[in-house]
């Protein structure tokens, strides 16, 4: 047998050389997407960790906000973040079940993505000005946290639509024809097969909606967060702090505040937001493990 038939060519030497070149440079390109975030959230830990303590969680600002605690922005934010979700979520859903299951593609249903497209591109300011003439004067809602989450629902809806659409769109089709063959109707195929299989995907868009909810401040400047109360919202036609407002507030607006305070608060923040998500990511892998397909 000839021995040569198995001597590595320049071919395979040069491709071998690009591959690694390729697989180095992609590696480069994630660290520098992974460092900006580990120099934040250390910077965070290192100036605002000290702060950090059960009185800080569970006491109200005290001294014109320079010490004492967040709990009314942290139970604010908790009020706003779930009533947003509560309302965006069935209307997005809805609607992504329209478009993906009842809609022909046609000049309406065009329309409407073209809508949801720009919905997503409208600056967070602009969304805050819509809602103090809609929900704040036009509804009547005063500045509430109804206003402000009906703000942010409306401000999220475009994730929760094109993140519940794409997932319903990857169930297999052969499924919706098997049930159908069954005698099922469209909306029993729906509930019962599509739904079910595409929920890991729809908890996607939610986790993302969570994020940027508990994070925004124009929004809920404007239609609902004050910059002080001293006492917790009662209803969802009370005002209420927030804990992306008071960061605001403390780090720009309030006098000999201690270095420390603002990169507490911010610490807070992005520990609530990763909380909730850590609990959304992990029920959707526990529902991505059972699927069968």
């Amino acid at each position: 047998m000839n021995s040569e038939m198995f001597i590595e060519s320049d071919l395979n030497r040069t491709n071998k050389r690009t591959q690694a070149l390729y697989r180095t440079l992609f590696i480069i390109m994630t660290l520098l997407l992974i460092l900006p975030v580990v120099i934040i959230l250390g910077t965070l830990v290192y100036k605002g960790g000290g702060i950090i303590s059960i009185d800080f969680l569970f006491t109200d600002p005290i001294n014109g906000m320079t010490e004492g605690g967040i709990f009314p922005a942290l139970v604010g934010t908790l009020w706003l973040v779930s009533v947003a979700l509560l309302i965006s979520v069935p209307l997005g859903v809805a609607a992504a079940i329209y478009l993906s299951e009842y809609a022909a593609d046609n000049w309406f249903t065009r329309i409407i993505n073209l809508a949801i497209i720009n919905l997503a591109g409208v600056p967070s300011i602009v969304h805050a000005l819509f809602g103090v003439g809609a929900f704040v004067i036009f509804f009547g809602f005063g500045t509430s946290i109804l206003a402000a989450s009906l703000t942010l629902a409306i401000m999220t809806l475009p994730v929760v639509i094109v993140s519940t659409r794409e997932s319903l769109q990857s169930v297999p089709y052969a499924f919706r024809e098997a049930c159908w063959n069954m005698g099922a109707t469209r909306w029993q195929t729906i509930r019962r097969v599509v739904l079910p299989n595409a929920v890991s995907g729809i908890l996607t868009g939610i986790i993302l909606e969570v994020s940027r909810t508990a994070g925004e401040t124009a929004p809920i400047m404007f239609t609902g967060a004050a910059f002080f109360l001293p006492y917790l919202p009662q209803g969802v036609f009370d005002q209420t702090m927030a804990l992306s407002l008071h960061l605001f507030v403390v780090a720009t607006q309030v006098p000999n505040v201690p270095d420390a305070l603002p990169y507490g608060v911010a610490l807070v923040l992005i520990g609530l937001v990763l909380l909730m998500n850590s609990i959304s990511i992990a029920f959707r892998m526990h529902l991505r493990g059972k699927k069968k397909w």
